[in-house]
Formats: C-alpha cells, sequence, structure tokens
C-alpha cells in the first residue's frame, strides 16, 4: 500500500494512458477492421464464384477474374471495405482516448489496402476504386460519433 492507501499499480496506470488507450484502440480496430473485410470478401466470393480454373494468385488469371465479375461482386468488395472501415473505427473509437484519431487511423489503412490494389490490379471498374477512396473516412468518423464515448463523472 503506498501512501494514500492504494497501491503503486493502482497509481500508476499505464493501460489507462491517453496514448496507450489510443494505440491500443487503433491495433484493435485494424485488426476488426481486417475481420470484417475478409469476412464480407469472403461472402462475396460465395455470392458470385469466379470463374472455374482460374487461380486469383496467379496476376493474369487475376486480370480476367476482374473482367468476368458481375457488378454485385465488385460491390460486395466496396461495401466489405465500407463496412470493415465502419467497424473497425467503431471498436477503436470506444477504445481510444482520442476516439477521432484512432477512427481515422483505421480508415486509412483501408484506404491503403485499396490504394494497393489499384497499384497491383489496376483494371479493376474506376468506380470501385473511388469508391474504396473516398467512403473509409467518413464511415469512419460516422462510426467515431456514435460510439460516443462514455464519459466518467467525477463524485463531488
Amino acid at each position: 500500500a503506498g501512501l494514500s492507501g492504494t497501491s503503486f499499480a493502482h497509481r500508476i496506470d499505464l493501460k489507462g494512458t491517453t496514448m496507450g488507450r489510443t494505440i491500443l484502440g487503433m491495433l484493435i480496430g485494424v485488426v476488426t477492421m481486417m475481420f470484417t473485410v475478409y469476412a464480407l470478401e469472403f461472402l462475396g466470393h460465395a455470392l458470385y464464384p469466379p470463374p472455374s480454373g482460374l487461380d486469383p494468385k496467379n496476376p493474369e488469371h487475376l486480370q480476367m477474374i476482374i473482367a468476368a465479375a458481375p457488378t454485385g461482386a465488385m460491390a460486395m468488395l466496396v461495401l466489405g471495405w465500407a463496412a470493415g472501415a465502419f467497424v473497425g473505427a467503431w471498436v477503436a473509437a470506444r477504445i481510444a482516448r482520442h476516439a477521432r484519431a484512432a477512427a481515422i487511423a483505421v480508415a486509412l489503412f483501408v484506404m491503403a489496402g485499396v490504394a494497393g490494389m489499384i497499384v497491383i490490379v489496376p483494371d479493376h471498374p474506376r468506380w470501385v476504386s473511388t469508391l474504396g477512396l473516398l467512403l473509409p473516412i467518413p464511415m469512419a468518423l460516422i462510426a467515431a460519433k456514435l460510439a460516443g464515448r462514455r464519459e466518467k463523472t467525477l463524485p463531488k
């Protein structure tokens, strides 16, 4: 016990620091975002399977898969990115002390993934790439607002 009757561990709470909570929120938000995007991409592949005999790991086959993909498959891709940004940002905002910063960090990771997709597979429809770059930040900001950190009131 310390001088005020509390233990040293209670007086020095590193998990509760502003920066620590914000970084933790960002990390958990990014992981949550990745699982959300992967889950919706998996659902998209189940609803719109690629043509048989083509390997998406082969760049030439990937170009053919994208060329043959219906609009619904591309919409599922955009939905996955937008939902991933929203869900990941909501989780990040609930944990972080700086909710908007953590939410935007998650959105930036989504946008980096979209930018990587544009570089690796430039033949995606333009609307897919455009929405993939425009939607994550608004989705993250809405999520941060809805996460609405509960303020703790001090006893008087």
